[in-house]
């Protein structure tokens, strides 16, 4: 399980940015590999492995293996607008990209100043300068793994996201407890949830 924070990308290599493999040591980062991917702003958990049976397990789409993430958007997302992209939404510009049925909690309606703690520095600015924009904090689980998926379903109602952190993989909670840039291993009992 490692905690991946904001501003390095999901691969094993890159020539431009920081990857989440620099953060494990140099001897375990041709045996390892992280399974999926979270975009470079995105935080939160992500498995690394070297177990090709289980990447192959929890990343095939016909396995609906629950995904859920906390996030923070800037725009407003009516009880109505839940309810439609609860039941699927069309999220492509050029082809039919209906996403799969998903969950969607609403936490809090509130403003831009109010969740400013969660933005990145442009996100800030903003926040600051207008501290009465609308905002919302939501929980999405989802099946499946879109390019850009949770954005993509939020923006598909006006709404931004500015804050992105996935909580959940197969039923497994990210351990609140482990800082951002850190990992650890699994326990047995989040091996085997994985596993079934």
């Amino acid at each position: 399980m490692f905690n991946k924070p904001r501003g390095c990308v999901t691969a094993r290599r890159d020539e431009r940015h920081r990857t989440v493999m620099d953060y494990f040591p140099e001897c375990d980062r041709d045996v390892l590999f992280p399974v999926g991917r979270l975009d470079r702003d995105t935080v939160g958990f992500l498995l690394v492995t070297d177990d090709g049976m289980l990447c192959t397990r929890l990343m095939r789409p016909e396995g609906h293996v629950e995904k859920t993430y906390f996030f923070v958007a800037k725009g407003e997302m009516t009880d109505a607008n839940v309810s439609t992209l609860e039941d699927g939404i069309d999220i492509s510009v050029r082809k039919m990209a209906k996403t799969q049925p998903a969950s969607l909690e609403i936490v809090e309606r509130t403003t831009l100043g109010r969740v400013v703690d969660y933005l990145d520095d442009a996100n800030r600015k903003i926040a600051l300068s207008r501290p009465d924009l609308p905002a919302f904090i939501g929980k999405l689980t989802i099946t499946e793994g879109k390019k850009h998926q949770v954005k993509r379903m939020i923006r598909h109602f006006g709404a931004k996201v500015v804050y992105l952190r996935r909580v959940n993989l197969g039923g497994v909670p990210l351990d609140e407890s482990l800082p951002e840039g850190s990992y650890r291993e699994l326990t047995p009992s989040e091996l085997a949830i994985l596993k079934k």
